[in-house]
This record gives C-alpha cells, structure tokens and sequence, in this order.
C-alpha cells in the first residue's frame, strides 16, 4: 500500500472522527506542532545517547532517555485528544509524573537567581527548543479549548503541556549540572 493516499491534495483532511477540516485549521495546527515537538523530542534523546553524563543519570526512578520515550508517547495521545479520537489519553497521573520528575531534577541544582540564555551543548540548547516549542504547543491549545467549556481530556492536556514546558527547562538546567556547564545568565545591556 503506497503512503500517499492523495486525499489531501485539496488542502484539508480528515480528523480521527472523520470531519474534514483546512489543513490550516487551527486544530491541525495544534497537533502539527506537538508532532513537530515529539521530533525535536526524537533529535533530544539521540543527543542525550551521546552523553556518558545522561546515560545513567543520578535520578532515582528513571535515567533521561526513559522519561523522553515516554514523552514521546504521551505527545501522540495529545495528537490524539486534539485530532478529536475518542478516549482517555493522558491522565492525571501523567501530569503528576513530569512534576515528580522536575522535582528530583530541581533539588539538585542550585536556586536560579536570574534569567538564563537558552545555551550551553548541543543538548542544552535542544532542551530549550523543546521548551519554546512545547509554549507554542501550549498557545495553539489555548487558542482551540474553551477552559470553560473543556472536556476531561482536553483539560488533562492543558495541564500536561504547560508541565511539560516546566520539564524541559529544568532537564536544559540539569543537562549541563550533569556536565559541570554554568547556567548562562542574561544580561541586561544598557
């Protein structure tokens, strides 16, 4: 079966509940976006498979690349829940998984006093690619749920992708604990 099924040629496709809709639409551009994040995920953890530092790191439950694989898949369900598929796919427990996670990253490092720079390693710096794409992630979803109005899902996924913005820039701070590099301090030129 060949890949190319041409029934986009048009501009528009079709949601999980069969609904066809502009590939503009701001749904589609919800869940483009948290595809484009789970390849900046993908490009993370190969990166991360380079460095002894996070191969086998200090955190008591689960080592980097663990916690990434199973960010990638969360970041399906979400392309789940906002391509309208039914069913449960991201719980309660999953936004508390990436809070334990930051948790244990946090109390290693030392207090941040000021704004940091998105730099360091090539590891670094992806950490907080995926951090600003998981905001823009954040915005899209934003702009197409009504918080007032949210089902379950749609509010579980809300919560999911504003922690997991908090995950990467704590994991873009602990990438560079783990290899000694000093936070990079913004500073204000006058």
């Amino acid at each position: 079966m060949p890949i190319y099924t041409k029934t986009g040629d048009k501009g528009s496709t079709s949601l999980a509940n069969m609904e066809r809709v502009s590939k503009a639409s701001p749904r589609l551009q919800a869940y483009g976006t948290a595809d484009e994040l789970n390849a900046w995920v993908g490009l993370l953890r190969a990166q991360c498979a380079k460095s002894k530092a996070t191969q086998h790191s200090s955190s008591p439950e689960k080592d980097i690349d663990t916690m990434l694989y199973w960010i990638q898949n969360r970041l399906f369900n979400a392309g789940a829940i906002l391509s309208l598929a039914q069913g449960e796919w991201l719980k309660n427990e999953d936004v508390r998984q990436l809070e334990q996670w930051i948790d244990v990253m946090q109390a290693q490092l030392p207090p941040l006093r000021c704004f940091i720079l998105p730099a360091g390693n090539e590891t670094i710096c992806t950490a907080h690619i995926c951090r600003t794409v998981t905001r823009r992630l954040e915005r899209l979803v934003v702009e197409l749920i009504d918080t007032k109005t949210a089902t379950t899902q749609e509010d579980t996924l809300l919560q999911f992708v504003n922690r997991l913005s908090d995950y990467f820039f704590t994991l873009a701070r602990y990438s560079a604990f783990l290899v000694e590099e000093s936070d990079v301090p913004w500073k204000a030129e006058s």
